[in-house]
């Protein structure tokens, strides 16, 4: 539940209000990162060792959430946002009177970060003048927001379901460090080729409610009311509907793919979700060079994880050696407003739903994707097309360093808007023939 902070103390029995005590109050200002900066507004309050604070990172979606591990001294502050990966932290120092200047850490990466102390007024978030802005009802009526891409002469016409975590419509994400919207690039290429689309955020992209319904059948139940949506709009008119999931949103749109015309599935995972996560996590661990019992020890923790909420058990408690990463990464899994969705989805068959498609189905990977990348043994029986787009990432933007020498984090950084579409040719080419 969202509460009101304190940003400024009264001296009592003083009858005037004094200056807020460092940090307390609103701060606002920007992480450095590459091109024009990442915007940010802090809010902090409390005294002596007891801090609490929020953080808003609007070119991400991200409003209002808690900091963690908030320190305070006589000129320092610092705090965390534990649950997302990599980490994200600031550590910075008053240089002058209201302006705080430091380190912003995520994931290896760092960058400068300065705050000025004030609100800054509100700004929306720059949108495309190509988009046209929807408002549906989702699952249960909740909701939704969306937009739209009138698109051109080819017959179909896509909705667009987001990957996982607190990504939105415009595939923007807090775990990636600079301004990075793949969907709406995504939809924009969809447009050259002659198809409209509605892309839309998730139920929770933007909400302060613990008590949401965000269970797999509220999601994939919005899934299918933005398809329905999407049937009534004028830019759809006479055409049928192509779905594309990307990421987890293609396993979602799995089990809703039966409401469209025909399926594109980007960056799927090539096994089950627990499967998917243990192999994200010991190619991570590989990468770092970490040692085999350790990473022995670091995987046996996280499939107790993945047990535990199989059977609706409580987090188990770490040993010593697991690294803080999968311990977030745990407590991510674990948080009670999204177990019963983790749940639900951990052991899906993402090959079985699909071969049960009886539409025409593409499924396609980056061949430098480190996420979820092209199985190296295909299912036999799959009817659907298969296709690997060379030099291309998780959001199937341009790549040219190798795979094999790529981290999470060093992949991240070809993730923003100034990164390219990889060479699409061969993904046109199915949405061509497709009749």
């Amino acid at each position: 539940m969202d509460r009101s902070l304190l940003g400024l103390a009264l001296a009592a029995p003083a009858l005037v209000a004094q200056p807020a005590p460092f940090p307390a109050g609103e701060w606002t200002g920007t992480i450095q990162v590459p091109g024009p900066g990442l915007g940010i507004s802090v809010t902090l309050a409390g005294r002596g060792s007891a801090w609490t604070g929020r953080i808003s990172i609007p070119a991400q979606g991200v409003k209002d959430q808690p900091l963690d591990e908030v320190q305070v001294t006589a000129d320092t502050v610092s705090f965390a946002m534990n649950g997302i990966p990599g980490i994200p932290r600031f550590a910075g120092r008053q240089v002058r009177e209201g302006v705080i200047e430091g380190r912003f850490t995520q994931g290896g990466h760092t960058f400068p970060f300065s705050l000025t102390r004030g609100a800054a007024a509100p700004r929306p978030v720059p949108q495309d003048p190509r988009d046209r802005d929807l408002a549906f009802p989702g699952f249960n009526a909740f909701p939704l927001k969306g937009s739209v891409r009138k698109g051109g002469a080819h017959p179909y016409f896509a909705v667009m379901v987001a990957g996982s975590g607190p990504t939105d419509r415009d595939w923007s994400n807090p775990l990636i460090p600079a301004p990075s919207h793949g969907g709406r690039d995504f939809a924009a290429w969809l447009e050259a080729q002659g198809i409209g689309s509605l892309r839309f955020d998730k139920r929770f992209i933007g909400s302060k409610d613990p008590k949401l319904d965000i269970s797999l059948d509220a999601q994939v139940g919005d899934i299918r009311a933005a398809m329905k949506a999407a049937r009534a709009l004028p830019e759809a008119k006479g055409k049928k509907l192509l779905l594309v999931g990307h990421s987890e949103g293609a396993l979602l749109a799995l089990l809703a793919a039966g409401d469209a015309d025909a399926a594109l599935l980007l960056a799927m995972p090539g096994m089950s979700y627990a499967k998917t996560i243990l192999a994200q996590v010991k190619g991570q661990l590989d990468a770092a060079g970490a040692p085999g019992d350790a990473a022995a020890q670091n995987l046996a923790y996280l499939e107790s994880v993945l047990e535990a909420i199989r059977k609706g058990q409580d987090l188990p408690p770490a040993a010593a050696g697991v690294a803080p990463g999968v311990v977030a990464l745990g407590k991510g899994l674990t948080r009670p407003e999204s177990r019963g969705f983790v749940r639900d989805l951990l052991d899906l068959d993402p090959w079985g739903a699909a071969q049960r498609l009886p539409i025409p189905c593409a499924v396609a990977w980056g061949e430098r994707d480190v996420q979820t990348w092209k199985p190296e043994v295909l299912p036999p029986d799959f009817k659907g097309t298969v296709i690997q787009i060379p030099e291309a990432n998780h959001l199937f933007k341009r790549e040219t360093r190798e795979r094999a020498a790529l981290s999470g984090r060093e992949a991240m950084t070809a993730y923003g808007d100034g990164t390219p579409l990889a060479d699409l040719t061969p993904l046109a080419a199915w949405l061509k023939a497709l009749r």
